[in-house]
């Protein structure tokens, strides 16, 4: 997938095409689907299939109050787009004076002239442009005008409610991370790179953790959580783990930490970049009355980690990663 932050990059090569767009936060099951069509649609009219993002994500830009976190990073985001199979991201920077075009100023500018846009795939919600009044009657007039076609799809629906962002984003920070599994089509995850903490792992406690450089990520209800742990760069693949998010109240801290100890490994993991997958939660955060205590539960959790990860339905593929 070649990814371009303008229309203008693809002049030489690009001719006609078929386009989704949206924000695309978690890549879930709703936008799998609008990317799938979009790139079976173009297959099918010898067209280049586009997918258009923005980044920053427009909340950012818009809102004067904090944003919560989001799903996925854009480098993240890109990497689960590529893996649909489109030929082109259009990565537009989000401004406030982009926010402030008429919806047919930014279908010309950017879609119409820009990418040679003949065929367009939206959301049953999708709305955009100045007050978002872009929605789908408008982009269905400009389409007359234009000379391109729209399909709207209807809402993806799993156990009885729409798949959406939010609704995800609320199981992950509730830790609910196993029911999320359906509505991404995988595990929820997360990356960072692997830091030094406070040297208590291995030395103190007999559990040698990786600790992860915290970055503006959505992360899981604070608590300890069957996962797997997968080192970038390592042939390996996933390999099982536990994880511990939380504050460390044991021993008195007062910073947000999450700290991986990966079962049966031996290796210096300092500076690696480490993805974890999130698989079933195993219980909440508490505080020991010391540090044989926390031992003696930890390793129960080990027990349960171990128990949970060797069952199939945490199975994990290389689909998911």
């Amino acid at each position: 997938m070649i990814v371009v932050t303008s229309p203008e990059e693809l002049a030489e090569t690009l001719t006609e095409s078929c386009v989704t767009i949206g924000n695309f936060d978690g890549v879930h099951k709703g936008h799998q689907k609008l990317i799938a069509t979009t790139v079976q649609q173009a297959a099918a009219a010898h067209m280049l299939s586009v997918v258009v993002t923005f980044d920053p994500h427009p909340s950012r830009v818009l809102s004067d109050k904090k944003t919560p976190p989001f799903i996925t990073l854009t480098e993240q985001k890109l990497e689960l787009i590529a893996a649909l199979g489109p030929a082109v991201a259009l990565v537009i920077p989000f401004t406030r004076e982009l926010a402030a075009l008429e919806p047919e100023d930014f279908v010309r500018r950017y879609l119409v002239e820009g990418l040679h846009m003949r065929q367009l795939v939206i959301g049953y919600d999708y709305a955009f442009g100045r007050h978002r009044k872009g929605n789908y009657e408008i982009l269905r007039r400009l389409g007359e005008r234009y000379g391109y076609s729209v399909e709207r799809l209807d809402p993806v629906i799993i156990e009885g409610a729409v798949v959406s962002s939010t609704r995800i984003r609320d199981l992950v920070q509730a830790g609910n991370v196993y029911d999320a599994r359906p509505l991404l089509g995988r595990f929820y995850q997360v990356k960072g790179t692997v830091i030094h903490g406070h040297n208590r792992g291995g030395r103190l406690l007999g559990f040698p953790t990786a600790n992860l450089e915290l970055v503006d990520e959505l992360f899981p209800k604070p608590g300890v959580y069957a996962i797997w742990a997968e080192v970038l760069g390592l042939s390996a693949g996933p390999m099982p783990a536990v994880a511990n998010i939380g504050y460390n109240p044991t021993f008195g801290d007062d910073r947000l930490s999450v700290e991986v100890f990966i079962l049966d490994f031996d290796g210096d993991l300092y500076c690696r970049q480490l993805r974890v997958h999130f698989v079933q939660r195993i219980r909440s955060e508490q505080k020991f009355s010391g540090v044989a205590e926390l031992v003696a539960r930890i390793g129960e959790d080990v027990g349960i980690g171990r128990r949970i990860l060797a069952s199939p339905e945490a199975a994990i593929s290389a689909k998911t990663a």
